[in-house]
């Protein structure tokens, strides 16, 4: 008997409904599986359906929170059942104890490859039964897509160094979170802070970011400074003009700011008299053909960053609608997604798709009539694709089904950053001038549109670009051509404080973490793909510290409570800067990819674990707030005391 393991019914469903098309008999339908007509079984998983053992499970005394039992470090690691899936637990190790061969049907990610290999090991398959699992990898929840899954089945084996990744992840979010969270409660509750002190790998350093973001806000001071526009025509026709931007000389260095930017005014109106009815000589003339390519289609970041920018969306509530646009509609394909690449193989899919948008009645109709499937464009890259591809629409129609407005908006996202891949370049002329003025250098810079290209797709609105985006127009010109200078004109401007984080900007920190590590050796490591979290995960991890009460929304704006920020505070700088744990991720990918070891990544982390719970008790938590406490009996941890009827809380 052949044994499909699903992660989720979703899918068992869908498996099953393609394999059924080829087996003669009857099949039935049970709760906790889908038995074929030819013996072989459809089953699943909910989600996860093991966890870490808790510290008590090893030994019963460390359900008592006590500093001299830290660290905790598992010599051997234990699972356990999750108690509301316990039944599915029971019937798959029937399952698999009958069965001759396993298929793995996990989701396409690492999360995916961990949760079917848990349980595979948890019930100790023998090592030739083991050996000869293979991998189903399913992206497109819709029956053709899974029947040509089923005809291309690989070796499990192939997928160890994700699940050895995903293991590690797991294993180190426990080791950090259990050890650090106890050593700096039980300190912060010799100071009368009688909370609980959360900390974890990822989400403490998150929320450093936003809390030393809110102090550099608080700490601006908004300075003047001072720049020159030369407005310049042709002295043959005054009325053909364009301006110019004055550009400080070394020796106008020590009146500028460290981005050059001019703060004595003096300076600046001397250079405004100076130009003042003077010749402008052309000096330097740069012209040159430029071509964009389409952007690459989405993975779950970039598109919970675009939504987020578009549609206001926070990153959670774009995950739910595509976990429903992928199971329920079956409208687009696997959304946990990591990857802006698509293999070669799916270009065979690529005009079936493009004609079946091309007929619906959504707006993406038109682009979809004016794609041209021809044309390849960089996004088809086998060497980029690992377990998943790009998020794409499916071949499924979106006609006659009910789509919801977040639901609607998605799609259409998705869809159109599938189809401007196969439009044609944005081509355009970039021209930048160099002037002399007066002995001043100017220049002025302009972009002439040849080829709209792919950008037709995305037409924006000349008034919702500021003065500094709106291109101007110049004239022929040649090097050495006099040219006339009407006159000078002072602009002054003041420094604008960074921006609170938003949901868009605060996804962008964690996939490009590289840009907040102040330790350059480590941000040499880092690849512009490294960051905090995994695409699948960082929505949660954002959720969690809204609803633990460290960030608080002002409109779109994302800034720290008062808690958040006393957390931080209280806590080593270690624990609360992005260097450690991004070079830990960055260290977790190249497990993925066979390029490093599970023990080089844990045996450091834990020996940083051990170090850090030795400093929690050096640690000073004087600045925290006094919260009162209420032990929840036998859980070793606490919760604040509340009214007798709390208020619900919001999500």
């Amino acid at each position: 008997m052949k044994l499909y393991i699903a992660e989720k019914p979703s899918l068992g469903r869908a498996i099953a409904a393609a394999l059924q098309l080829s087996i003669k008999g009857r099949h039935k339908n049970h709760r906790t599986h889908i038995e074929l007509g030819n013996g072989d079984v459809v089953s699943w998983c909910i989600g996860h359906i093991l966890a870490q053992a808790d510290p008590e499970d090893y030994n019963a005394d460390l359900k008592k929170w006590r500093m001299d039992t830290l660290p905790i470090v598992p010599e051997q690691w234990q699972l356990k059942p999750i108690s509301r899936t316990r039944a599915q637990l029971t019937v798959l190790r029937k399952l698999v104890k009958q069965a001759s061969e396993i298929i793995h049907a996990g989701d396409p990610d690492r999360e995916g490859q961990l949760l079917v290999d848990e349980v595979i090991d948890y019930f100790k398959v023998s090592k030739s039964k083991k050996a000869n699992i293979k991998r189903l990898l399913i992206s497109d929840l819709n029956l053709p897509a899974v029947k040509r899954a089923l005809n291309s089945l690989k070796p499990n084996s192939d997928f160890m160094p994700l699940s050895i990744s995903a293991l590690a992840r797991s294993r180190a979010d426990w080791l950090y979170g259990i050890n650090l969270t106890r050593a700096y409660t039980l300190q912060g509750q010799k100071t009368g802070y009688n909370s609980v002190l959360s900390v974890g790998r990822v989400q403490t350093p998150l929320l450093g970011l936003v809390v030393r973001r809110d102090q550099e806000i608080a700490a601006f001071i908004s300075k003047p400074f001072f720049q020159v526009q030369a407005h310049i025509a042709l002295e043959e026709n005054e009325a053909i003009a364009f301006t110019a931007k004055w550009q400080p000389s070394d020796s106008c260095q020590p009146y500028c700011d460290e981005e050059g930017r001019v703060l004595v005014k003096t300076l600046a109106e001397n250079v405004v008299k100076r130009i003042d009815n003077q010749p402008a000589k052309v000096s330097k003339l740069d012209s040159n053909e430029k071509q964009q390519a389409a952007p690459l289609p989405f993975n779950l970041s970039q598109l919970q960053i675009s939504a987020a920018k578009q549609f206001s969306m926070n990153a959670k509530l774009v995950l739910d609608v595509c976990q429903a646009l992928y199971e329920r509609h079956k409208l687009i394909t696997y959304p946990r997604s990591d990857c802006r690449y698509l293999p070669k193989e799916q270009l065979k899919q690529a005009r079936g798709i493009v004609n079946t948008l091309a007929q619906s009645s959504l707006p993406c109709n038109k682009p979809a009539q004016g794609a041209n499937t021809a044309l390849v464009s960089k996004a088809w890259n086998d060497k980029k694709i690992t377990a998943h591809h790009a998020i794409i629409p499916t071949e499924k129609s979106p006609e006659n089904i009910n789509l919801n407005t977040f639901e609607k908006n998605i799609y259409l996202m998705i869809v159109r950053q599938y189809l401007i891949q196969f439009y044609p370049a944005f081509i355009y002329q970039q021209t930048k001038v160099t002037l002399l003025i007066a002995g001043g250098v100017f220049i002025s810079q302009a972009k002439i549109e040849k080829q709209q290209g792919w950008q037709v797709l995305f037409p924006i609105s000349k008034k919702s670009l500021t003065a500094d985006e709106q291109e101007q127009t110049l004239p022929p010109l040649t090097k050495g051509q006099i040219l006339h200078c009407q006159q000078g004109e002072l602009l002054e401007k003041h420094t604008s404080p960074p921006q609170s984080f938003t949901d868009a900007t605060l996804l962008a920190a964690m996939t490009g973490i590289a840009r907040y590590v102040s330790d350059p050796a480590i941000k040499k490591v880092l690849k512009d793909t490294d960051g905090l979290g995994t695409d699948a995960t960082r929505a949660g991890i954002i959720d969690l510290l809204f609803k633990r009460g460290f960030l608080q929304r002002h409109g779109k704006a994302i800034t720290a409570t008062e808690v958040g920020i006393a957390l931080i505070n209280a806590l080593p700088e270690m624990a609360t800067l992005p260097d450690m744990t991004a070079q830990w991720e960055a260290t977790l990918t190249a497990i993925s990819e066979k390029n490093a070891s599970y023990l080089s990544f844990m045996q450091p982390l834990t020996n940083t674990v051990t170090e850090m719970v030795y400093g929690a008790s050096q640690q000073s938590f004087a600045g925290l707030p006094k919260v009162a406490f209420k032990p929840k009996r036998g859980k070793g941890n606490f919760k604040k005391k509340t009214a007798k009827k709390p208020a619900k809380k919001s999500g």
